[in-house]
């Protein structure tokens, strides 16, 4: 077996858990849980007497992460979304795929729906013209340009092995060297974009991330937060501009996100519309530099 450590994050994680912990069975696994209400502690109690359990206030997915990798030793991490589960031996193929690549702080695997096809997982870090790509639709006119779709790593089939940006952090298999060396993950993410920043910090001291085709793990997709938390993925990319860009850089994706969301309450059915006049109305109750740290 590969020297894997694998680390669950959990809250109200039924009923895609159960699969997920199976699926890494063979390996030492820690599950935090952050508050569970919904029969997860029961379940891992009585289904996985092996597991770990950690139970801990919710200070959000990055100290969920750091709580599960102080809690191990291992040479790599597997942080597994509590939606996501292995298929097959993806646990050793992306082990033998890191141990390959000596320079890997960070390798994601292919991802694919519960249908079998394809999750792109991908990404480039966000700019103010990325973003506007995607807030302002332009990314539809060319979905596989370099140009127009970087974000999501327009252009790239997700066919080969490669040297990207960053992942989706739905599936993460994290080199613990490279760890001790740069430093765990950012607290100050509560979710969404702690990877981005994770990825970005490993690239800037000189490791490498890579997307690794031959290992694959299913991932159902936002069933942790059922898409609730739209905000919070706004507030992360403003964390990750004023971080690593300033907080001018920061407030002028303010204004931009401020007329993207305003122009899906326009396009979007009503529905779906709701949610993006609540991100307008906390996209327009201050400058960048207040939203980061308002109450969520």
């Amino acid at each position: 077996m590969a020297d894997v450590a694998v680390v669950v994050v959990t809250y109200n994680a039924l009923p895609w858990l159960e699969p997920c912990l199976a699926s890494v069975e063979r390996y030492e696994t820690v599950v935090v849980d952050h508050g569970s209400t919904d029969g997860t502690l029961e379940l891992v109690r009585e289904r996985f007497p092996r597991v770990r359990v950690l139970e801990r206030e919710n200070r959000g997915l990055a100290a969920g992460w750091n709580a599960g990798i102080a809690e191990t030793s291992s040479r790599f991490v597997l942080l597994l979304n509590a939606d996501a589960w292995a298929v097959d031996d993806a646990v050793e193929r992306i082990a033998a795929f890191a141990d390959a690549h000596p320079r890997a702080a960070v390798v994601g695997p292919r991802l694919s729906n519960l249908d079998g096809s394809l999750q792109r997982s991908a990404r480039g870090f966000p700019t103010l013209w990325r973003l506007a790509t995607e807030y302002l639709f332009l990314r539809k006119l060319a979905p596989r340009s370099s140009a127009l779709n970087a974000l999501y790593a327009g252009g790239f089939a997700h066919d080969e092995a490669r040297e990207i940006d960053w992942v989706m952090g739905a599936v993460l298999l994290v080199r613990r060297e490279a760890v001790e060396e740069v430093g765990l993950a950012d607290e100050s993410f509560f979710l969404f974009s702690e990877e981005t920043d994770w990825c970005y910090r490993f690239r800037a001291a000189g490791w490498e991330v890579w997307f690794d085709p031959g290992s694959e793990f299913q991932h159902v997709g936002a069933a942790s937060h059922g898409g609730r938390m739209y905000v919070e993925n706004l507030r992360g990319q403003l964390r990750f501009l004023a971080k690593h860009r300033g907080p001018a850089e920061a407030e002028r994706a303010r204004r931009l996100l401020l007329l993207g969301v305003r122009l899906r309450t326009v396009v979007f059915p009503r529905r779906r519309a709701a949610d993006y006049r609540e991100a307008a109305r906390w996209l327009s109750s201050g400058p960048a530099s207040s939203l980061l740290d308002a109450p969520r």
